[in-house]
């Protein structure tokens, strides 16, 4: 039996895994997005499901103002003494914290916060002391490094200064600190090189947690970036864990673009899944390159289940939305979204009316029907402010085509439909996006777009392509959707 990576698909990256009895918890990054911090539970670390978000409140987070490149980065999940801690960065403010549950089905803590600068926070505990660990910048000597404090965990307050413990291989932009106790020995993992197609892991050891750490002489671990032409780039970033049958795994974040030769990637980061053997104390990750396919060591784990039709009936887990967004201008429905629309578009403006799923695999297809009395409403294929391709109905009853590529946008088509009611429907490939509107008289084709104008490698910014429903009206007025279907295409 074989599985596939990425194990889950679409924008989830920075994936941070902890193990609870028999069963594995999983979280990852959101930036912009709220609810934030997605949380997935396990049975055989090769299938997740999302049991939903760790930040659900705006007590907990203010994302006002964040973009892409900011609100929540790297989230690191933890369990000790049977209460789950999930540590993260809001990185407008620059601002570090933690929430905790004692119920992992259930809400999570407001936010502890601990004055330690950096980013991408871990938590280590060894007898019942908190360590707190993040990248940072040693003034002493001038170099970016992996630092650590003592924290007291009921408060966040720092029972030691921060020290610096290790300084990476020489990679930039140290980051993705994790701290283990494996043996005999303390391990202390980190990313170096960029989130992008130089990115690697790399990790070091000592018999103190201050270390010194003595390097591991494979360096780097893992890393793509000499796998031209592969599909899957940009391993790196993750958290390594052993499994209730004494396995070991690692979980790390990487990339598909979008053809063999086409260095562009729309979908974000998304969660892969490496086995590790130990030998002489040291830990290895197959040939230190990740792949698209892996043999599973038995036959326990159920069969992997990629990609399975979506509908009103079962995404309730996975909507987002930008920022904390307005509660009362959306109504979910078993078979039906209604939006209220406001003056804020995709363009500017800090709460638009945008209900988003993800888009998780290259050939997909999403089809809705919608209803409008509002300026604009109807579907998007969006990256950013600036990169995002529109379908909709406008308050003169035409399905509207709209492409919006950094500060240019433009109206390609228009269709009148006679009627406030219209058919939607976008199939996406590797390398287009084609946008279809659909009525009594068949399915006519609107045009298409090329898929790297909503690719991090033009757009920036650390997120992926998600599919929208939108409604825009100065007045206030509603929009409803029915018939809503986002599906895998095989072939």
């Amino acid at each position: 039996m074989y599985y596939q990576n990425p194990v889950v698909r679409g924008m989830y990256p920075d994936p941070s895994v902890c193990r609870a009895g028999d069963k594995y918890y999983m979280v990852c990054s959101s930036f912009q997005f709220f609810p934030a911090v997605p949380l997935f539970e396990s049975d055989d670390m090769v299938n997740w499901r999302q049991l939903g978000h760790c930040i659900t409140r705006r007590s907990q987070l203010d994302l006002s103002g964040a973009d892409k490149c900011s609100g929540i980065f790297a989230p690191t999940i933890r369990y000790y003494n049977n209460r789950f801690y999930m540590v993260t960065t809001e990185a407008k403010t620059h601002t570090n914290f933690y929430v905790y549950t004692d119920n992992i089905y259930g809400e999570w803590s407001e936010p502890v916060f601990v004055k330690q600068d950096g980013i991408d926070p871990s938590l280590y505990f060894e007898e019942d002391r908190a360590y707190f660990i993040s990248n940072g910048y040693d003034e002493e000597s001038g170099r970016s490094c992996i630092q650590m404090c003592e924290i007291d965990i009921e408060t966040g307050v720092k029972k030691s200064d921060s020290r610096p413990l290790w300084y990476g291989t020489g990679g930039r932009f140290i980051e993705a600190p994790h701290l283990y106790k494996f043996g005999e020995y303390y391990y202390i993992l980190d990313a170096e090189g960029g989130t992008e197609y130089g990115h690697m892991v790399n990790y070091a050891r000592g018999k103190s947690m201050w270390g010194p750490f003595e390097s591991f002489p494979a360096n780097p671990v893992l890393t793509n970036r000499n796998l031209g032409g592969y599909i899957l780039q940009g391993a790196g970033h993750g958290d390594i864990l052993e499994d209730k049958n004494d396995r070991w795994w690692f979980v790390h974040l990487a990339f598909r673009q979008s053809g063999q030769w086409m260095t562009y990637h729309h979908l974000g980061r998304e969660v892969c899944l490496v086995p590790v053997e130990w030998r002489d104390g040291w830990f290895y990750m197959g040939d230190g390159t990740s792949r698209l396919s892996y043999e599973l060591p038995d036959v326990e784990a159920a069969a992997q289940e990629l990609s399975f039709a979506k509908t009103f009936d079962n995404l309730e887990k996975e909507w987002c939305f930008l920022r904390n967004y307005r509660a009362e201008n959306y109504v979910f429905e078993a078979k039906s979204l209604k939006l209220c629309g406001t003056a804020d578009n995709l363009f500017e403006g800090e709460l638009p009316t945008m209900a988003a799923v993800r888009q998780n695999e290259f050939k997909e297809t999403l089809s809705v029907t919608v209803e409008s009395d509002c300026e604009e409403a109807g579907i998007t294929v969006y990256m950013d402010e600036q990169h995002h391709y529109d379908l909709y109905l406008d308050k003169q009853q035409n399905v509207i085509l709209r492409f919006t590529i950094g500060c240019v946008s433009k109206e390609m088509k228009a269709v009148p439909m006679g009627q406030k009611k219209a058919g939607l429907r976008i199939e996406a490939e590797e390398a287009l996006y084609h946008f279809f509107v659909v009525s009594e008289s068949g399915m006519t084709e609107m045009g298409c777009a090329d898929t790297r104008y909503l690719s991090s490698e033009v757009a920036g910014g650390f997120t992926g392509v998600v599919f929208g429903l939108f409604a825009v009206d100065g007045n206030g007025n509603w929009a409803e959707f029915t018939e809503f279907t986002k599906e895998h295409r095989e072939g």
